[in-house]
């Protein structure tokens, strides 16, 4: 019986932290699925995170980390309401459990449609970093879209309550549709140390995006790549001026 109650006082007294894993990066993926978002922009979207974490360049990336392995969880959003952790936090420490991530992402169905509020989004996720079995070196947001907010919690407020609550950065990656909306996502949702934002010129071009996003996330890299310039200048050849967006 004594063993047993100076277990429970070790339990008591020694912090969370001290039983969490160690892991490079605690990363949320901020997914935009608002209404504008059509169902075969939403596939391409999906399909995009799917064919990142199943690839070498990512893979490479996590194992060559300090630690070796990050955790990552998946959050699709729209309204200022709808937010959901589709898949919950999840250790990827080699080529399996990345491929079993991006299979957990696969097997999921969209959440949600309607207006657009990436302030909520953020709000709702940083709570969720909070004893969640991780302790990472860094804490990273990262927010995918294809326009700015309309709905819900102010943006930028949102921004700067999460970097004072402890998240390291707050990085942006937008699908253009709307004038400005690169300049909307640095003004208002970019923060914190090595924060960036880039841009895919559409959906058809997200795939190759993501996977620069999460690498230069992943080696805590802003530079961006020189295919991602490419990417935004077609994209401002020929999307500039449109907006669709809800």
């Amino acid at each position: 019986m004594k063993k047993v109650l100076v277990g429970l006082l070790f339990l008591v007294l020694v912090p969370f932290s001290a039983y969490a894993a160690p892991v490079d990066l605690e990363l949320a993926l901020l997914v935009d699925v608002s209404g504008s978002v059509e169902d075969d922009e939403y596939q391409l979207q999906k399909q995009g995170y799917i064919n990142a974490f199943q690839s070498t360049a990512i893979q490479n990336a996590i194992a060559a980390g300090t630690i070796g392995s990050i955790a990552v969880t998946y959050i699709e959003w729209a309204w200022g309401y709808q937010q959901s952790p589709l898949v919950g936090w999840t250790l990827i420490n080699d080529a399996a459990s990345a491929n079993a991530f991006a299979t957990a992402i696969s097997e999921t169905d969209r959440a949600f449609d309607g207006w657009t509020a990436p302030g909520s989004a953020i709000n709702y996720s940083v709570p969720l970093f909070n004893n969640n079995g991780f302790e990472g070196t860094r804490q990273v947001i990262d927010v995918s879209g294809d326009g700015a907010e309309n709905d819900g919690d102010d943006t930028s407020d949102a921004r700067d309550a999460a970097l004072a609550a402890g998240i390291d950065a707050i990085n942006g990656i937008v699908i253009l549709g709307e004038s400005g909306l690169k300049a909307w996502y640095e003004d208002n949702i970019q923060g914190g140390a090595n924060s960036f934002v880039i841009a895919a010129g559409s959906f058809n071009d997200f795939g190759a995006a993501i996977i620069d996003k999460l690498e230069r996330e992943i080696t805590n890299d802003p530079v961006p790549e020189p295919a991602t310039m490419v990417l935004f200048g077609l994209g401002l050849l020929g999307l500039a001026g449109v907006s669709r967006k809800k």
